[in-house]
């Protein structure tokens, strides 16, 4: 892996003196961020319809409605539940170009102040790119069940709350029938 310079080394220095002296990071928690582990020479970010290459990792910023579904679709595809990372936002892409598997981010206060995508109703989300058709699929269909089943909730919520007492199967009759 290539060393950085001895400017940025310095650099890293006094951000991480900083952090620590404020005690946001502690120097038993650097050696657990994660870093790519391989030389890298180019990074190039751009928006994924206009990418000029297969893309590595795929960032997505999503409200949290939005991140049910793709920590559900990340689930089946990764057979596992996505890790929810705090700071810093961008070791979120050396965790996915590790382990290549999905992971969030809820951003650190750098990346809030630096990127207007990042919100405080949204998240971070970091995809491996050879994997993003089967994430997509998924998507796609659980998107469809969440809206079938928030209709469903939704009415018999209401149900529920008139004082009736609907079977699943009444409830589930109800939404199709509208």
């Amino acid at each position: 892996m290539a060393q950085p310079s001895p400017s940025h080394q310095a650099e890293l220095k006094q951000a991480l003196e900083a952090m620590s002296g404020l005690d946001y990071v502690r120097e038993e928690e650097v050696a657990a961020i994660p870093v790519v582990q391989r030389e890298v020479k180019h990074v190039i970010y751009g928006p994924l319809a206009d990418f000029p290459l297969d893309p590595e990792v795929v960032l997505l910023f999503a409200h949290a409605q939005q991140g049910l579904i793709l920590s559900e679709a990340a689930g089946r595809v990764d057979k596992g539940v996505p890790p929810a990372m705090g700071r810093p936002a961008c070791a979120v892409i050396p965790q996915v170009l590790n382990q290549g598997y999905a992971a969030m981010s809820l951003g650190c206060c750098g990346a809030r102040a630096y990127l207007d995508a990042l919100s405080d109703s949204v998240a971070m989300w970091a995809f491996p790119g050879r994997k993003l058709d089967q994430y997509c699929e998924q998507i796609a269909v659980l998107a469809r069940a969440n809206k079938t089943l928030t209709a469903f909730h939704t009415r018999r919520r209401e149900d529920i709350e008139s004082g009736q007492r609907p079977t699943v199967r009444q409830s589930l009759e109800r939404v199709s029938s509208e």
